[in-house]
C-alpha cells in the first residue's frame, strides 16, 4: 500500500493503526510506571528515569513497586518490554500473502511475523498492566 506522503510500500491501514496504538499504550504505561516509582520513593529523579530505556527501569521497579506490592507489575512490565523490543527492532517484509508486515527475530534466532494478533495481544497486555498500575496507585 502507498500513501501520498511516501512512495515506500507500507502495511495496510488497520495494521498501521494497531502498530501505532501498540506504541502509544506502551509509552503511556512506561510513563505510568515512572509515575508510580516516584510516588513510592522520591529518591529517584524524574528526568533520570525518563532518560532510561524501559529495560533500565527494572531496578527502580524492584526497589519501589515490588517492595510496596508484589511482583505482578514487574513481571508483566518485563514481558511487555521484551515484546515491545521485538516490535521496535523489527524489519519490514512482504509475507506469503504479498502483504507488507513486520517480522522480528528472537534471541534464539527464531524469526516470526508480527501479526495483527500479536499487536492486539500486546495492546491487551498493556491494558492489564495499566489496570494493575491504577490499582497500585490506589485510584
Amino acid at each position: 500500500m502507498y500513501e501520498n506522503y511516501t512512495r515506500q510500500a507500507l502495511p495496510e491501514k488497520e495494521y498501521r493503526e494497531l502498530l501505532g496504538s501498540a506504541l502509544c499504550v506502551f509509552n503511556s504505561n512506561n510513563a505510568f510506571v515512572i509515575e508510580n516509582i516516584l510516588r513510592v520513593d522520591n529518591q529517584y529523579n524524574c528526568n533520570d528515569l525518563i532518560d532510561r530505556t524501559s529495560g533500565q527501569l527494572k531496578e527502580p521497579v524492584e526497589e519501589t513497586i515490588i517492595k510496596e506490592s508484589n511482583s505482578d507489575i514487574a513481571k508483566l512490565f518485563e514481558i511487555i518490554v521484551e515484546k515491545r523490543n521485538r516490535i521496535i527492532h523489527s524489519f519490514q517484509i512482504t509475507n506469503e500473502d504479498h502483504e507488507q508486515i513486520l517480522a522480528t527475530k528472537e534471541r534464539n534466532g527464531r524469526q516470526f511475523h508480527i501479526t495483527e494478533a500479536y499487536l492486539r495481544a500486546f495492546i491487551k497486555d498493556n491494558e492489564r498492566l495499566s489496570s494493575l498500575l491504577h490499582d497500585f496507585r490506589g485510584h
